[in-house]
């Protein structure tokens, strides 16, 4: 393979990339594939140190809370604070509070890490009881799923119970010989179930995802790349803000995918390596 596709002219892209300030990084797929950290990650955080870039994780993964995904960073030696972690369980908290502030009382589709997220935020967790009605539904990426758990969600779904789900995603990429079903495929179950969508869908590709970015670096859209293995999100998140997209081939997206999409991402690489490159090439 090439070093990267784009369509772009070199020049062109050179001109872009120069302008950039802050590397937005999805996370699984990009720096890491499940357990598994990829060898150049560490290289590429440090080369952007380097070149006094800023960057920031930025993940449509809410299974785990805040401080789980820090702790699994820093075991795989990335020093990481709260404040250069994203993640849609606390941009689904944000949203309710905005949108929904009497809803204190919810019904959960996730995992206990990222339930702790909302109770530390003050929510309250509504139980599988029919007599335990919630103020709101919400769905996640949950890897302890129950049958009796996705059943009470559609029905207080059904029951028009405002609708919240953290992330578009069918599946999480993984290392395993599995397919991780992801929060997209339970809304897409769901709404078979209802005839309901959710009433709010948070994570990649809502452009305020990057909103956290922008407002405390005081950067400008184009000033941020956003880098992730995923077209319909990572992607599609980078253009509706007006960001540079690297797609990077080492997650769930091929690169035959990549070339036949329409329109294209802005750079199409095999790995970070390979935009690193192009970083420290803008610069001289």
């Amino acid at each position: 393979m090439q070093k990267y596709y784009s369509p772009f002219t070199h020049a062109e892209l050179l001109e872009k990339v120069r302008k950039i300030r802050h590397v937005a990084l999805d996370m699984d797929g990009t720096i890491y594939l499940g357990a598994k950290l990829f060898p150049f990650t560490l290289a590429f955080l440090n080369g952007l140190k380097e070149m006094g870039i800023g960057y920031s994780f930025l993940t449509n993964n809410p299974s785990r809370s805040m401080a789980d995904y820090l702790a699994k960073l820093r075991n795989m030696g990335i020093p990481a604070e709260r404040e250069e972690m994203f993640n849609t369980a606390v941009a689904t908290i944000q949203m309710i509070q905005k949108t929904k502030p009497e809803a204190k009382h919810l019904f959960i589709l996730g995992t206990k890490s990222m339930i702790s997220e909302f109770e530390a935020a003050g929510f309250t967790l509504a139980s599988e009881d029919p007599n335990d009605e919630p103020d709101a539904v919400v769905v996640a990426f949950d890897t302890e799923l129950t049958y009796s758990k996705l059943c009470r969600a559609a029905w207080w779904i059904s029951k028009k119970k405002p609708y919240f789900a953290t992330n578009p995603d069918f599946v999480c990429p993984t290392d395993l010989p599995t397919v991780l079903v992801d929060c997209g495929s339970l809304c897409a179950c769901l709404e078979a179930a209802t005839g309901r969508k959710p009433d709010i869908m948070m994570g990649k590709p809502d452009p305020k995802m990057l909103d956290g970015i922008v407002e405390r670096y005081g950067l400008k859209s184009d000033e941020i790349a956003m880098a992730g293995d995923r077209i319909y999100t990572d992607i599609a998140m980078a253009r509706n803000a007006g960001a540079l997209g690297v797609l990077v081939l080492t997650g769930e997206t091929t690169l035959e995918t990549a070339l036949g999409n329409d329109p294209q991402p802005d750079i199409t690489a095999q790995s970070l390596v390979e935009f690193g490159e192009l970083l420290r090439e803008a610069r001289g």
